[in-house]
Formats: structure tokens, sequence, C-alpha cells
């Protein structure tokens, strides 16, 4: 019995510690980084040795030319700008953060995305035609 209940303590703590780690890594109101231009953005954090950032590197190269008008794509490298990262809350890479025109987070994504699947989430933003 005495163990059941040390079980279940320990399964709350878990629970507690799991909650607030993620309620920290939320999205945030993005605070001075207001997109360029009053144009949407796309963040990607990463880092330049991380093979799944270096797939949406690929990514972002495909659809800034056609999309760069309407959306401000950009890589952002934790070795470069740490800043930004603690800004951000960003606990695991790579991290996709979606920003309207205002500079305002409205979505963000962790792990690697296909070119289609950024493509689904900027039109569903409303951030491209």
């Amino acid at each position: 019995m005495r163990s059941r209940r040390f079980h279940g303590v320990i399964g709350l703590v878990c629970l507690a510690i799991g909650f607030l780690v993620l309620w920290h890594a939320l999205p945030i109101q993005a605070q001075g980084s207001a997109a360029a231009q009053g144009k949407p953005a796309f963040y990607d954090f990463g880092a330049k040795y991380c093979v799944p950032c270096k797939e949406m590197q690929k990514v972002v190269a495909e659809l800034k030319p056609q999309y760069g008008d309407q959306v401000e794509f950009r890589l952002i490298y934790s070795d470069e700008e740490m800043p930004l990262f603690k800004q951000y809350k960003i606990v695991a890479i790579p991290t996709q953060v979606f920003l309207n025109a205002d500079g305002k987070e409205v979505d963000r994504h962790l792990g690697a995305l296909s070119k289609e699947e950024v493509l689904k989430k900027l039109k569903e933003l409303k951030f491209i035609r």
C-alpha cells in the first residue's frame, strides 16, 4: 500500500514538472521583434550542425524566392543569435515560429517540416495567397 502511494506521488510530481516545462514552451507574444516591413514572418530556429535543421534550410531556400515578398523567411542559429532563442523560449530544434504582420506569435511547430507542410500552414494563417 505504501509503495502505491509513493508511486502516485512521484507520478503527480512528474506530471507537474512536465506541465511546467510545456507551459514555458507555449507560444509567447514577441516583444521588440516585429516582422520586417509589416510582413508576417516565418522564423526557423536551429543550428548549423543539426541534420533536420539542414533540411529546413533547404525548405526555406525553396520558398523564399517565390513567397519572400509576402513573408519574411529567417533562419536563426543558436550559435549566432542566442538572445532570440531565449526571447522565444526555444527548448528544442528545429522549431518554427510564425509571426503575424504585427510581430505577434500566432503559431509554432517543433521538428522539421516539409515544403508542403510549411505552405499549408502559411496558407492556413493567411500569410500567403
